[in-house]
């Protein structure tokens, strides 16, 4: 059991962690996004001895997931291969010395029709020199991603002129996540957790396989043209 004295500190030492938290989201984060970022915080206390656990996202707040860290070390994304959306493997060592963009998308999100517009700017103009995007279908997120590959195939290239991949559809988040997400995750986590926080989230992987950055979905993919042009070594 715990003294007056001890948890009268304890509360008032939780009640500024949670202030903290809550000062830097209204500072640096849009309404929208905010609700993005906490939809699965929570505090637990164990006992014997207290211990506060936050869930993704806030939990990279206080420490980030060393195990995780450590898989990033030891492999670049040419490494992986992964399914493409007729379920062949895909060896992404053949995208050596391209820049990438890694997206998860989804069909029916609200910010499907903005994001699969830029992406489609974004590839026309650079795909001679060097960029590839490779799109990862995604339901995990309010269900907004419900059909089958070949339906998001023909979804993405009919009505967005989408001409870039579209790969199997996969977990990005869970014990089930896809190989190639745990290590995206574990290469570039966020202030508020590893874990994908929403449909078109984005990555932006070098020429030698290794990520650089990683963007909120509602980061659209036109605002990373200067940062894609650096790593094409575009004038």
């Amino acid at each position: 059991m715990l003294c007056a004295t001890t948890r009268f500190l304890f509360r008032r030492n939780l009640t500024v962690i949670t202030s903290s938290a809550s000062q830097l989201l209204q500072k640096h984060f849009s309404a929208d996004s905010r609700q993005i970022l906490l939809w699965s915080s929570q505090i637990s206390l164990l006992s014997p001895s207290i211990k506060i656990e936050f869930s993704s996202p806030v939990s990279s707040t206080f420490g980030l997931n060393r195990t995780m860290a450590s898989q990033s070390e030891s492999k670049s994304l040419h490494d992986f291969t992964v399914k493409d959306a007729k379920g062949n493997d895909v060896d992404l060592s053949t995208y050596k010395g391209k820049v990438l963009m890694i997206v998860n998308v989804a069909s029916q999100c609200g910010l499907t029709n903005s994001n699969y517009t830029e992406l489609a700017q974004l590839y026309e103009k650079y795909k001679t020199q060097g960029l590839e995007i490779l799109a990862f279908a995604c339901n995990q997120f309010g269900a907004q991603e419900p059909g089958t590959n070949d339906e998001i195939v023909e979804f993405a290239c009919t009505r967005f002129k989408a001409e870039y991949p579209i790969f199997d559809k996969v977990d990005v988040n869970g014990e089930k996540a896809a190989l190639i997400y745990k290590y995206l995750k574990s290469s570039k986590g966020e202030l508020f957790g590893h874990n994908i926080k929403w449909n078109f989230s984005k990555f932006l992987v070098d020429k030698e396989g290794k990520v650089v950055d990683r963007y909120a979905p509602t980061t659209s993919p036109l605002s990373i043209d200067k940062d894609v042009k650096k790593l094409l070594g575009v004038a």
